[in-house]
């Protein structure tokens, strides 16, 4: 018999919610389901409306930063590759593992949090419980980001336990994902007469090179906190999209180059743009172009001596406190002064894959851990 948790992943999971649908939909069935009794409900729409944020929060008001906050998002990759073994928005029963698109990333901790959250109702909470539900986490953050800049004067628990899954190893740092827009422009023509028209392609090769030998340099480099990540200790250069051109016939009179930068803790936008912008200057020099930011999602540093991190590192001493190189929502929402802690079952190795998975073993555990916080936090132990 699956357990409570496990049917709520089911259905979850039955929800195909990618980044590019809307998402009220999804937040309105959450809302019905967990937002009765003395839940406190705040929806947020962004983007038109088409996009939502929920926070639920049971035992307010929050003072002086009181409570626990689990946080999560919603949204999931899509699942197209044609290796998928069985339906990947039907939670699949695996042996030893449930299988399904977002069961690692991260809807296996999100059934967890609203499984707590809704058990809370019976008890009498002495430090408020929250759950924080983003939408568009896999496009860069841009829920969370969107929730702090609108939002930043609702009260949260400092204490911030994000479920991305890190194989149950609490991690209190990662890298940010700065991503770019550069665009050359041209002049249109003929290609049957060029001397017509300019090409905005022809220049984006000596960009392109310009952009490799700075991704080179950044590799030798070690800035502060590279030691924390091993395997990439560096600030890593990728460029991810090239697209320009009309037809072949046609000088083309745009061209799109979209890069990213993977920034260490510490390190910002502002102080490592100026380089990029430098190093553009000098391949097209005689070119129209424009470099800007398309999104900016920014490193997590959070203290050795956090609380929630002290309290992880009782039940895992002599953990690991190296960081990851991906990005999550703890960069944004550690700009309100909340301490961020990555935390959940599932491993990234295998989250954006076909048949993704989450082990039942460390479902199960981190559903105890988050148990044994919220009684350490919130001051209840739950039925």
């Amino acid at each position: 018999m699956p357990s409570a948790a496990a049917s709520l992943l089911a259905e979850l999971v039955g929800h195909p919610s990618t980044s590019d649908r809307d998402s009220t939909g999804f937040v309105k069935w959450l809302v019905d389901r967990f937002g009765r009794d003395d839940a406190e409900v705040t929806v947020q729409r962004y983007a038109g409306g088409t996009r939502s944020n929920l926070l639920l929060v049971r035992g307010g008001p929050i003072v002086d930063d009181a409570g626990l906050l689990l946080a999560g998002h919603l949204d999931v990759v899509p699942a197209e590759e044609p290796e998928w073994r069985s339906d990947p928005w039907t939670l699949t029963d695996g042996g030893d593992r449930w299988v399904g698109r977002g069961a690692c990333d991260m809807k296996g901790f999100v059934a967890l949090a609203l499984d707590r959250f809704g058990r809370s109702a019976s008890t009498t909470l002495q430090a408020p419980l929250a759950v924080l539900l983003t939408s568009d986490e896999e496009v860069g953050s841009i829920g969370a980001q969107r929730w702090v800049e609108r939002l930043s004067d609702i009260a949260l628990p400092r204490q911030v336990l994000i479920g991305e899954p890190t194989d149950l190893r609490p991690v209190r740092m990662h890298k940010g994902h700065l991503r770019l827009r550069l665009e050359i422009r041209g002049t249109a023509a003929h290609s049957g007469y060029p001397h017509r028209g300019h090409s905005a392609i022809r220049p984006a090769g000596p960009a392109l090179v310009a952009l490799a030998e700075l991704e080179r340099e950044l590799a030798t480099e070690t800035p502060e906190h590279g030691d924390r990540f091993p395997e990439v200790p560096f600030v890593a250069l990728n460029v991810g999209r090239i697209d320009g051109g009309a037809a072949v016939n046609v000088i083309p009179d745009r061209c799109v180059v979209e890069f990213g930068l993977r920034l260490l803790p510490g390190l910002s936008t502002e102080s490592v743009l100026p380089r990029g912008e430098r190093t553009l200057d000098a391949a097209l020099r005689d070119e129209a172009w424009d470099l800007e930011v398309d999104n900016d999602s920014p490193p997590l540093l959070t203290a050795a001596d956090a609380p929630l991190y002290l309290a992880l590192g009782e039940l895992f001493p002599a953990g690991d406190d190296s960081g990851v190189s991906y990005s999550s929502d703890g960069g944004a929402l550690a700009r309100l002064g909340l301490d961020c802690v990555l935390f959940g079952p599932g491993s990234i190795e295998v989250a954006h894959k076909p048949n993704e998975f989450v082990p039942k073993a460390e479902l199960e555990r981190a559903g105890e851990i988050i148990d044994r916080l919220i009684d350490r936090f919130c001051g209840v132990r739950l039925a």
